[in-house]
């Protein structure tokens, strides 16, 4: 899914997010994606590690038990104001 969106600017990716976010409701979707926005209003969240779940649960959730998935946030919200 954030593939399709990574190469646009925060403007359109999330008019894009928002029109898929309304495709997709009442429906079954599979996302896999390693930007933590796109997967931030799942229903349930599953992290893998080393090819075996490490965590599961829905983002608040994790954000309060997890180890590897409050990591990642952390880093994709510092990455947000690099620049050169």
């Amino acid at each position: 899914m954030d593939e399709a969106t990574a190469s646009l600017d925060i403007e359109n990716e999330t008019l894009i997010q928002a029109a898929l976010s309304r495709l997709i409701k009442d429906k079954t979707v599979l996302v896999i994606a390693h930007r933590m926005r796109t997967v931030s209003g799942a229903d349930k969240v599953i992290v893998l590690s080393g090819g075996i779940i490490a965590e599961q649960g829905n983002p608040d959730e994790l954000m309060k038990t997890g180890k590897i998935y409050p990591h990642m946030v952390k880093l994709q919200m510092m990455s947000q104001d690099w620049g050169i």
